[in-house]
């Protein structure tokens, strides 16, 4: 009966396999794709009612792959390998959105400006603080972290950055981080903080093109909220600059 039992999960895996491999995971549910996740961390046995299990303790999965190892680990069968791997996904997402977005690529937009920045930003579980930096032509020079964690003392920020604009030649910047509430508003600690920021920039001769708020993989952009009256504030164009 074992042997039998056996015989039909490892069936059922490459069944499932296959069909990854000749169509991808387009139309899947989330608890499919975690149960496909789940074979190469668990090589043996039926984990589809472990991957219903995580997705319902952790709403999505999303949700799984952002959730601690201790976390994980408190569902039974999940150890310290399979959290491990788990985790192992949302980093190396990043790095490869980072690989494809390299030094060089032109950016004209918030857009294009949050498509290179998201890699620095995914799945971050603390408020993260970059910059991202241009060439006078708006060609990308880099992206630099300016700091990680609790962000309440403005002039180390303004200080980083500037520093990461100078050594970089950088003519244009974004400032960009994250919200981990989950709220998608700037602040008013946000709006001051732009406008403090770029206002140090000027004298350097370094223009601030926007502040990027990033949330649950969408992104809000402080200057265009200002265009659009939101918050009660004004920013001021990189043409009046």
């Amino acid at each position: 009966m074992a042997e039998k039992k056996k015989g039909i999960h490892a069936g059922h895996r490459g069944r499932v396999k296959e069909e990854f491999r000749t169509r991808g995971i387009e139309g899947w549910s989330d608890h499919r794709v975690l149960e496909l996740m789940l074979f190469y961390a668990i090589p043996q046995g039926d984990v589809n009612p472990l991957a219903h299990e995580l997705i319902d303790r952790f709403g999505s999965l999303s949700g799984v792959l952002d959730a601690l190892p201790e976390e994980l680990m408190k569902s039974k069968g999940v150890g310290e390998h399979a959290a491990s791997y788990l985790k192992l996904f949302p980093a190396v997402t990043g790095r490869y959105l980072g690989d494809r977005t390299g030094p060089g690529e032109i950016i004209h937009t918030a857009a294009e400006a949050g498509h290179a920045l998201v890699p620095h930003l995914y799945g971050a579980r603390n408020e993260m603080v970059y910059v991202l930096c241009l060439d006078a032509k708006e060609k990308l020079l880099g992206v630099r972290k300016i700091s990680e964690g609790s962000n309440s003392s403005s002039d180390v920020t303004i200080r980083r950055v500037a520093e990461e604009c100078l050594a970089l030649g950088a003519s244009f910047c974004y400032l960009a981080h994250n919200h981990v509430s989950g709220i998608a508003l700037p602040s008013p600690e946000d709006v001051n903080t732009t406008e403090v920021v770029r206002t140090a920039l000027a004298p350097l001769g370094v223009r601030l093109v926007d502040h990027l708020v990033f949330v649950d993989g969408d992104l809000v952009s402080v200057r265009e909220s200002a265009a659009a009256g939101r918050g009660g504030f004004r920013m001021v164009y990189p043409g009046q600059w």
